[in-house]
């Protein structure tokens, strides 16, 4: 099939990195979105979000015609929907005294409504948000099917995940294999046609909800993970260990790769998308659900360590070194970081946090320090929550010089525990109780 002209519904981490990339191999894209910041941004030449070189992609494509952005779809030969799939904040259902959360599906609901009034014989239709098993079945086909078109004869429909780690988007979309469900063979030949515009890596056809399905097991594959490593962390400090070497050398067996612990899981997919299988199946998870309830607990537990390195928090001067939900990206969505700053204070600490990746996040409740040394001049505590690279690089004798701090936790492994006691500091690592054996001989 040929394709000139694409619309794509979601200008976030995902769907502005794709429409710039099918405008700069030469195909006219009118990029959408509902949040008119997002649209009067891009229209300046800026960009609301941070990606490496995302910025000169898209400069590139806005200045080559081929990448337009307006408020409203139009009509299109293919339509991919990007918009967002988080969970209900304030809606749970529960299943044998299991608790869990529930997809917010509004976006993709409002996304599919808006396209059927421009949908024709012929064109495409992809949904690339992460959804739960048979969405594209029964919740995204039924709309289109509203304009009278039957999906997989008049026109084609296909699910097809974004497979991207922030950070590396870019080169991702391009490289990655790209998985291709179509309603019906002839759908997926057609999603297939489409990507291949761009995409260098394997493009593989199956089925919708197969496609689905694979979404969410590689998340909850990872997630699984981090909670059997956040769970390692906590018997380590039990039984005296310093995890990080444990599991350098269990490691070492060619058959074990056990993941980093730390604060949480966050981002919109791992700690979202496992959900995703618990709400359609409860009766078939309980592993994912524990999982995910170990994770989602690692903040309290971090809150927990903190509050025993200080000896209490009420009244104690914390700063945060990191919002983002992993290193060197933008990306604030479901932070563990954050929560644990909410819960901090919640205790009555007093908490300045220190975000470089977006300093003027502007989070309710979170009082943001516009540079480092702010976040450290009246410190009693630093606590390191994100791994970026600008904080490993700190020398600990140079931040002993710009703050009265003497305590520092690190809860993701990135500083040297022996620099920071040389420079004076106790040292506190999540996961390692030996870093406290050394404070009280010290």
């Amino acid at each position: 099939m040929n394709f000139n002209k694409i619309c794509v519904l979601g200008l976030g981490y995902i769907g502005l990195p794709t429409a710039a990339t099918f405008a700069t191999h030469g195909i006219k894209v009118l990029g959408v979105d509902v949040n008119p910041l997002v649209v009067e941004t891009l229209k300046r030449g800026e960009l609301h979000i941070h990606e490496p070189g995302l910025r000169e992609v898209v400069e590139q494509a806005l200045a080559s015609g081929n990448l337009t952005v307006s408020s409203q779809p139009e009509e299109a030969d293919a339509f991919l929907i990007a918009v967002p799939t988080p969970f209900h904040e304030d809606q749970f259902a529960e299943y044998e005294g299991r608790r869990y959360k529930l997809a917010d599906m509004s976006a993709v609901v409002a996304a599919t409504e808006a396209i059927v009034p421009y949908l024709r014989k012929g064109n495409l239709v992809v949904l690339e948000s992460t959804s739960p098993p048979r969405t594209t079945l029964d919740l995204v086909r039924p709309i289109l099917e509203r304009s009278t078109l039957k999906a997989g004869s008049d026109f084609f429909l296909c699910y097809s995940p974004e497979r991207v780690l922030p950070g590396q988007i870019l080169r991702e979309l391009v490289e990655n294999a790209r998985v291709i469900g179509g309603v019906t063979p002839e759908s997926a030949r057609a999603g297939h046609d489409l990507y291949a515009a761009f995409v260098k890596g394997q493009i593989v056809e199956t089925d919708a909800t197969t496609a689905e399905m694979v979404k969410l097991m590689e998340n909850t594959y990872r997630d699984v993970n981090i909670a059997i490593a956040n769970e390692f962390a906590r018997l380590a400090e039990k039984f005296g260990v310093d995890v990080w070497d444990a599991i350098r050398l269990a490691n070492l067996h060619p058959r074990v790769n056990i993941l980093n612990p730390g604060p949480g899981v966050g981002g919109h997919c791992i700690s979202v998308d496992p959900w995703f299988f618990v709400e359609t199946a409860p009766e078939l998870t309980p592993l994912i659900y524990h999982a995910r309830k170990v994770n989602d607990e690692q903040p309290h537990f971090v809150v927990r360590r903190v509050s025993e390195a200080l000896g209490g928090l009420s009244g104690k001067r914390i700063a945060a070194l990191g919002l983002a939900y992993k290193a060197d990206v933008d990306d604030l969505r479901e932070s563990p970081a954050v929560e644990v700053v909410h819960l901090l204070q919640q205790e009555g600490a007093q908490v300045k946090a220190w975000e470089p990746f977006k300093p003027h996040a502007g989070l309710k409740g979170v009082d943001m320090s516009p540079n480092l040394e702010d976040a450290l001049k009246d410190a009693d505590a630093i606590l390191l929550l994100v791994r970026h690279t600008e904080f490993t690089r700190l020398d600990p004798a140079d931040v002993a010089a710009k703050t009265p701090a003497r305590i520092v936790i690190d809860t993701v492994n990135g500083w040297h525990r022996e620099a920071w006691l040389k420079a004076g500091f106790q040292f506190h690592r999540l996961g390692d109780t030996k870093s406290q054996i050394v404070n009280r001989q010290s």
